[in-house]
């Protein structure tokens, strides 16, 4: 394949264990330049990212993140969130009014921060550079946001752990592309169809390990029972809902 920019994308993979190795600032410099380039909603960049590198500041995040081991390690840890607070400032500036404070422009926030992260991580890997998101982000924002000083109007979304890669991980298997493409309008699927799709990943070694380890029958029963139950999904939905109410994002 004759196409760099593809070849980096269809080699995404997690990196969880990061060399020793700082990342030069003009380096980073590249990746977040990089993010601010992506798509955005009327061109007003309502997100913003906190660069940590200091080890203090990684202390005060880790047991925030369950205590992965890769925000002590990375060099560098992002956290991506979806920002009002700029747009209004500049607004009450220019006397104009406060419009963003309600639930449509947090979820324009989440779109546009996640465009954001995903171009810094394609220009991360095109550098040389491993990542991994951290989905736990959302399950501490408000913790997180307190950690890093975040004022009303700042949510944070995601945290992407960021270094040279000190171990090759593997390709993780997706969905073939024809799970997710519908064509002119949404196609309904079989119960045949949809078991043929997940036929590759139910069967992969992966798989099998995790029944194992879990004494369940079927992948879909772990995802349900162990990796993200109704239970927790509902205690973090009103938790996120409550801070989205604290952060001035639900006005009526």
């Amino acid at each position: 394949m004759n196409n760099p920019a593809l070849q980096t994308i269809l080699q995404h993979r997690s990196i969880r264990k990061y060399q020793d190795k700082d990342i030069p600032q003009e380096v980073l410099d590249r990746v977040l330049e990089a993010g601010t380039r992506a798509s955005n909603t009327g061109n007003m960049q309502v997100y913003s990212v906190v660069v940590t590198r200091s080890a203090e500041m990684k202390e005060k995040l880790s047991p925030l993140h369950f205590n992965q081991p890769m925000i002590r390690q990375a060099p560098v840890v992002l956290t991506v969130a979806a920002d009002v607070a700029r747009f209004h400032h500049w607004c009450a500036l220019n006397g104009a009014e406060k419009s963003y404070d309600n639930f449509l422009w947090f979820v324009c926030g989440c779109v546009d921060s996640m465009l954001f992260a995903q171009n810094m991580a394609v220009a991360a890997e095109s550098e040389g550079l491993g990542l991994c998101f951290l989905g736990t982000t959302l399950y501490m924002a408000r913790e997180i946001a307190a950690a890093l000083e975040m004022p009303q109007g700042v949510v944070p979304l995601t945290t992407i752990t960021l270094g040279y890669p000190a171990e090759d991980a593997p390709l993780t298997g997706r969905l073939p592309v024809k799970a997710v493409v519908h064509y002119e309008k949404y196609r309904k699927e079989s119960d045949q169809d949809i078991r043929d799709l997940f036929h590759e990943t139910e069967q992969s070694e992966f798989t099998r390990r995790l029944l194992k380890e879990n004494d369940l029958p079927n992948l879909a029963q772990v995802f349900t029972k162990k990796r993200y139950t109704k239970q927790d999904n509902v205690a973090i939905s009103r938790r996120l809902l409550s801070f989205l109410e604290e952060n001035g994002f639900m006005a009526q």
